[in-house]
C-alpha cells in the first residue's frame, strides 16, 4: 500500500458522503433529545455536531443555547442543564437543583428526553426506506436468470460448489433474489445449499467455520458470483487502441490468442499483460474482429478504457415499482429486517461464529462502505441502515449511552429511589472509557486493514 496507489478522488467522494450521512444522523438524533427537553422547559446549554474538546470549528449563541460544530467527528451532543453527560460538569451538580434543570424534572419526562434520539433514528430509518422503495423501487437479479451458473472461488470449492453450478435453494427454501444468497448464508446460518449441476440437483453441507471464513474474506470472496460473458458496454475516449476497433456490444473471447468465456477468466488472464499492448479478439455480430490495445495498471492509472456490462445488464434484472401506499409497509419491513440482521451479526460476534477482527469496523471502515462515485440511492440506503444501527447501539444499557441513562431512570420509576449523583458520575466515566476503548480498537483495525492490503 502506497499513497500514490490511492484513488484520492474516490476517497474524497466517499468521505463527502460519509460526512453528510453522519451529520444528518447526528443532528436529527440530538434533535430527538433537544425538542422534548425544551418542551419540558429544560435549559439546553449546547447543541453540537461533533465533539469540541478544546475548541469549536464554528459556534453561535442563540437565546440560552450555544450551537456549534466540533472538530472530533465521533458524534454530537446536547448539553442539558443538570444532567451528568459527556461534559462531566461536576461543579454544576454541586449546586442546588434549579427548576429548569434535567434533574429537577419528573422521571417520566427525563425518560422521554433520553429515548428521544433513539426514537428519531428509528423513525428516520423507516421514512428513508419508504422513500427509497417509492422513488427507486426494488431491483434484483432473479436466481432463475443466472443462466451461466456461478463462478466458484477457492472458498466455495471447499464445500463442493463448482464453476457452472446454479444455486437454487438454501436449506431447501427456493432462492428468488440471487443477491441475497451470500447475506442469507451468513445471517440465517444456512446448514445446506441446494445446487443444480446439469440435470442433477445436489445438496452441499455448510460446515462449521465456513461463515467465519466468508466474513473474513468478504472483500475478496466471490462466493455465489454469477458467471457472465465479457460484453463491452462502452469504450472511453481514453482507450489506448493502436490497431483495429472495439465497440459497444462486442463480446471479448481471447487475449493474445488465449481463449476465455467469462469475465472472471478474463480478469485472471489479463494480469501478466498489465502495462503491455495486447491483442483482443471479439465477436461482433457474425464477425470475428481483433484490436491492439494497451492494458493499463489500474492501481497506478485510474483511466478506464473498457466498461463491461454488469450481471444485471447481461442476465436481466427485475425492478418492482410501488405506490407510496405500497411503500409504507415495505419501509417498515425493511427497517426491522435490517435491525434483525444487525442483532444476528452481534450474536455471531459474541458467540465467536465470526471474528471481531474481521467484522468490527471504525469510522474509516464505515466511510469505505460508501461508493467511490456519488450515488443517491446507495447514499440513502446506507444512511437508513446506519440510522437503525445508531438507534440500537444507543439504546443498549451501557452507561454514557442513552440506554444506560434510560435504564437508571426506569429503575427509579420502579423502585422510587433515584441513583445518587456520585454513582452517576462514576457510571458515566466507566461507560465513556469503554466506548472510547472500543472506538480506538475499531479505528486501529481500520488502519491495520489499510496497510495489510
Amino acid at each position: 500500500m502506497t499513497l500514490l496507489a490511492i484513488d484520492w478522488i474516490s476517497v474524497l467522494v466517499k468521505a463527502g458522503q460519509f460526512i453528510l450521512s453522519f451529520s444528518i444522523l447526528v443532528v436529527l438524533h440530538e434533535l430527538g433529545h433537544f425538542i422534548p427537553a425544551r418542551l419540558f422547559k429544560c435549559r439546553v446549554e449546547k447543541f453540537y455536531l461533533f465533539f469540541n474538546a478544546g475548541f469549536s470549528l464554528w459556534k453561535k449563541k442563540i437565546g440560552e443555547t450555544e450551537y456549534g460544530i466540533g472538530w472530533i467527528p465521533f458524534g454530537g451532543f446536547v448539553k442539558i442543564s443538570g444532567m451528568i453527560d459527556e461534559s462531566m460538569d461536576k461543579e454544576q451538580m454541586k449546586l442546588p437543583p434549579q427548576p429548569y434543570e434535567f434533574r429537577s424534572k419528573p422521571a417520566w419526562q427525563r425518560l422521554i428526553i433520553m429515548v428521544g434520539g433513539v426514537v428519531v433514528n428509528v423513525l428516520l430509518a423507516i421514512v428513508i426506506f419508504i422513500g427509497i422503495t417509492w422513488v427507486w423501487g426494488e431491483e434484483y437479479l432473479p436466481a432463475k436468470n443466472v443462466q451461466y451458473g456461478v463462478y466458484a472461488d477457492s472458498l466455495s470449492k471447499t464445500i463442493g460448489i463448482r464453476d457452472g453450478d446454479n444455486i437454487v435453494a438454501l436449506d431447501y427454501k427456493p432462492v428468488e433474489d440471487f443477491g441475497k444468497i451470500q447475506p442469507d448464508v451468513v445471517l440465517k446460518e444456512v446448514k445446506s445449499i441446494q445446487i443444480q449441476r446439469g440435470k442433477d440437483t445436489l445438496s452441499v453441507a455448510v460446515p462449521n467455520g465456513f461463515i467465519k471464513e466468508l466474513v473474513k474474506n468478504r472483500s475478496n470472496a466471490t462466493f455465489a458470483f454469477p458467471r457472465i460473458p465479457v460484453i463491452i458496454d462502452s469504450v472511453t475516449k481514453d482507450a489506448a487502441i493502436t490497431q483495429g476497433t472495439l465497440k459497444k456490444g462486442d463480446s471479448l473471447i481471447a487475449i493474445n490468442n488465449k481463449p476465455f468465456t467469462y469475465l472472471h477468466e478474463f480478469s485472471e488472464l489479463r494480469k501478466p499483460y498489465i502495462d503491455s499492448v495486447v491483442t483482443l479478439t471479439a465477436i461482433r455480430g457474425k464477425d470475428t474482429v481483433k484490436a491492439r490495445m494497451l492494458l493499463r495498471n489500474s492501481a497506478k492509472d485510474k483511466t478506464v478504457s473498457l466498461v463491461f456490462k454488469t450481471p444485471y445488464q447481461v442476465l436481466g434484472s427485475v425492478t418492482n415499482h410501488y405506490t407510496l401506499a405500497q411503500s409504507i409497509p415495505m419501509g417498515f419491513s425493511r427497517c426491522f429486517t435490517t435491525l434483525s440482521g444487525y442483532i444476528t451479526g452481534l450474536k455471531q460476534l459474541f458467540t465467536r461464529k465470526v471474528d471481531a477482527n474481521d467484522s468490527l469496523v471504525g469510522i474509516v471502515g464505515i466511510g469505505n462502505t460508501f461508493p467511490g462515485i456519488w450515488d443517491w440511492e446507495r447514499f440513502w440506503t446506507l444512511t437508513g441502515i446506519f440510522s437503525i444501527i445508531l438507534a440500537f447501539m444507543n439504546i443498549l444499557p451501557i452507561p454514557a449511552l442513552d440506554g444506560g441513562h434510560a435504564l437508571f431512570t426506569l429503575v427509579e420509576i420502579i423502585t422510587g429511589r433515584k441513583p445518587g449523583d456520585k454513582f452517576m458520575e462514576y457510571a458515566q466515566m466507566a461507560g465513556m472509557v469503554l466506548l472510547l476503548s472500543l472506538m480506538v480498537y475499531a479505528l486501529g483495525l481500520d488502519v491495520w486493514r489499510i496497510f495489510k492490503h
